[in-house]
């Protein structure tokens, strides 16, 4: 069993098994043996059940095949983990305050004999913490004592899966491969196994620059680097591939950022702690190139054999230039230029070092300040993708009417999925003293100010702009759905489809190993708690290893929080700091939300964030989440809370620049909690922007919602709106939505 190509499915809420769809279709139907059905009460205590089919199909397998299955299961559940925190039965707070801190220091300064001494060396002072409640030292947060995880038969609501075979894994790799929105890091993650896996399709059509590079990687790794030279269409084409290859990076960030970001991830509350300029030093010469002369010429023959010009290829190559130096230098470019059959890339390299080419950027600068419009226009519309991402800034600098013309021309060669961005942000961008969200390229979320130019219109001139970009992206999704002739009558959109947004924009950095969501996905609560989980440190030596999970609480005049520093507070509770991670088995802390204590005291919203307190990143393979149950969840006397059935969602952390993340904020009104990811700089919650959480928000709810896309599908193809699915010609439910890649074709193309 291909326990890779299971997980793919698991996120995708499917079970996959190794078989075509006609050796499906001849199973027939039995009664459920033994095996199968210990096998389903097993999976059910994780929270899994299966449809008809799956299960008709599973009980056509071997019973040593079902095991394989529920192992897969398991580990994606993370009941092999360690989830013991700190403190035994943490419901009920301990009474711990800064004062036994600070005379447990001194006891331990001075050696005072009156105490217990912990196996990590430390004296507890008698009269200070209740060491009888812990499940570790107090002092210096070391777990010593574990307990197992029991998970049981409840009540909880389960995650349905469907049947996978081999032709579903071939449309979803190609789904993932046409996608016409950037893919996040968990299809990222599934596309690198599937091209493991199977062969790359023929006859697929990739459009993304990022879902290339993988692409390229997967022919490269197995020798085939003639055929990956067919992908390469620019100089840029290249460099995003080698700095893939040397940075894990798909986006081309900048050394020097990098090396900033590093730096500020390893600074310190505590300056004898702080570690931020040899960080930096040592990242910069961490990103040093160093090639072989047979991995150069590869790379040599790939940009010798660019169809562009070299005033061209030098034009592209500007933006970057400062990296295409270090790169020219390590690949020994000038070398190869000289030999023969490198003729192009010789008069490339004189091109770019004499700067003998004209920049784009540069003259349509020109011609802005000059303010010369018809030039700017012309210049702008050789190049629609960059005339729509300057679309806002071009309607206040020479009026909103004769910009909206120009790109009115153009705008059948802009890619839909820029149209609908357009139509995310104008709302925000044209609103007077308005904060919008920005995540810079390398860099943490941030909150900026509007433009300055704003100021030179009325709110009515405001609202008539955000008007126009509406109309934009409406009229091009109408004569979309108006060119795809229907035959049907009727079409049934589930409900929960309205709070789902058009994935575009959302480069996730995170891995979803359970059935994976769109980021702004709203999930109702079932229950009156809310129990926020984090386990990170498993198969990692013991060390010092401090992740703090928090909450931050906003009022209407205040913010509260919850933390390492403040284990209690109204309607939180934490189960304390563990600093230090034990062998190999990792460790874990909660946080349990009462709603009802949150109601009564007017909180508005809750904010999860986790951070690393220690010096650098969040530590690879953290996991986060939370659980909600509408039963009572229940917590061990070793105060392990972990219950798998009644996680609702969770994202485990991969390689990564981020200090702090923001991956779910609880709307404690609606009693929903909104998925979303932002990364922010600090060790600390106190550290967050609860601002730009809200300018987050604002942009997550000015998406376009899925649900009033299709509503405008069945407006133009005069569809009756069904309430019921076995009715409707059309059907578009909660399965249909779970593949994003092939939502956003649907949509986009």
């Amino acid at each position: 069993m291909k326990r890779d190509l299971v997980k793919i499915a698991i996120r995708n809420k499917a079970i996959y098994l190794e078989k075509n769809t006609a050796e499906i279709e001849t199973i027939q139907y039995k009664t459920l043996n033994e095996t199968t059905l210990v096998f389903v009460a097993n999976c059910t205590k994780l929270g899994f059940n299966f449809s008809e089919t799956t299960l008709n199909a599973i009980n056509s397998i071997s019973p040593k095949e079902k095991l394989e299955l529920f192992e897969v299961l398991k580990e994606i559940s993370g009941v092999n983990k360690n989830w013991t925190p700190l403190v035994k039965q943490w419901d009920v707070p301990t009474g711990e305050s800064i004062k036994d801190h600070i005379m447990t220091f001194f006891g331990n300064l001075f050696s005072v004999k009156k105490g217990t001494e912990m196996p990590c060396g430390h004296i507890i002072p008698h009269g200070t913490f209740p060491i009888e409640r812990y499940n570790g030292c107090p002092f210096c947060g070391t777990p010593f004592e574990f307990d197992q995880l029991d998970y049981e038969i409840n009540s909880n609501k389960l995650k349905t899966l469907d049947l996978w075979t081999k032709e579903d894994i071939k449309v979803f790799l190609i789904s993932l491969l046409e996608s016409p929105v950037a893919l996040d890091a968990t299809q990222i993650d599934s596309l690198k196994v599937l091209l493991a896996e199977i062969d790359l399709p023929a006859d697929c059509e990739i459009s993304m620059k990022e879902t290339t590079m993988v692409v390229i990687d997967a022919l490269v790794s197995v020798g085939k680097e003639k055929d990956a030279r067919k992908f390469f269409k620019t100089p840029t084409d290249v460099l995003r591939y080698l700095w893939y290859k040397h940075t894990g990076l798909l986006q081309v960030i900048e050394p020097k950022v990098i090396a900033e970001r590093m730096r500020k991830n390893a600074q310190n509350r505590h300056y004898q702690l702080d570690k931020a300029s040899e960080t930096k030093m040592k990242s910069l010469a961490d990103l040093k190139l160093n090639y072989s002369r047979t991995e150069a010429r590869v790379y040599a023959n790939w940009l010798n054999s660019l169809p562009l010009s070299a005033e061209a290829m030098c034009e592209n190559m500007h933006a970057k230039r400062s990296m295409w130096v270090r790169f020219i230098r390590a690949l020994r470019l000038t070398e190869f230029a000289k030999q023969k059959g490198f003729e192009h890339l010789a008069k490339v390299l004189d091109v770019f070092y004499n700067e003998a080419y004209e920049v784009w950027n540069g003259k349509v600068m020109t011609s802005r300040i000059k303010f010369d419009a018809d030039a700017s226009f012309e210049l702008l519309k050789q190049k629609p993708g960059m005339f729509a991402r300057s679309l806002f800034s071009t309607m206040l600098w020479f009026g909103p009417d004769a910009t909206i013309q120009a790109f009115k021309e153009v705008i059948d060669q802009v890619p839909a999925r820029l149209i609908f961005t357009l139509n995310m942000y104008a709302e925000n961008y044209f609103q007077r003293n308005a904060s919008r969200m920005v995540k810079p390229l390398g860099g943490t979320s941030k909150r900026i100010g509007g433009n300055n130019l704003i100021q030179l219109y009325s709110d009515e001139d405001l609202m008539r702009m955000q008007k126009m970009v509406e109309d934009l992206c409406l009229d091009v999704m109408k004569l979309k759905f108006e060119k795809e002739k229907s035959q049907n009558k009727t079409i049934f959109i589930h409900p929960s489809l309205f709070n789902i947004p058009i994935a575009i924009g959302d480069r996730s950095e995170t891995i979803q190993d359970l059935p994976s969501a769109l980021m702004g996905t709203r999930y109702k609560l079932e229950g009156e708690k809310v129990r926020l989980f984090m386990q990170w440190g498993e198969g990692l030596p013991a060390q010092h290893l401090d992740m703090d999970l928090s909450c931050s609480i906003s009022y209407a005049n205040r913010i509260d929080f919850c933390s390492y520093s403040n284990l209690v507070t109204t309607g939180c509770k934490h189960s304390g700091d563990i600093r230090s991670i034990p062998n190999k088995v990792g460790t874990a802390e909660y946080i349990e939300l009462d709603l009802n204590e949150l109601s009564k005291n007017n909180a508005q919203y809750v904010t999860f964030t986790c951070n690393a307190y220690s010096n650098g990143s969040i530590t690879p393979n953290l996991v986060v989440g939370w659980m909600n149950s509408a039963f009572q969840m229940r917590i061990k006397s070793s105060g392990v809370a972990y219950e798998p059935s009644a996680v609702q969602h969770q994202v485990r952390i991969t390689k990564g620049l981020t200090k702090g993340l923001v991956f779910g904020v609880l709307d404690v009104k609606s009693r929903e909690i909104i998925w979303l990811e932002m990364s922010f700089q600090g060790q600390i919650v106190q550290n967050l922007d609860t601002k730009g959480v809200e300018s987050l928000l604002a942009k997550l709810n000015s998406k376009l919602k899925i649900g009033d896309l299709l509503l405008l599908k069945a407006m133009v193809q005069d569809l009756q709106v069904l309430e019921h699915p076995f009715l409707a010609d059309e059907v578009y439910d909660e399965k249909w939505v779970q593949n994003s890649a092939e939502v956003a074709k649907f949509f986009l193309e």
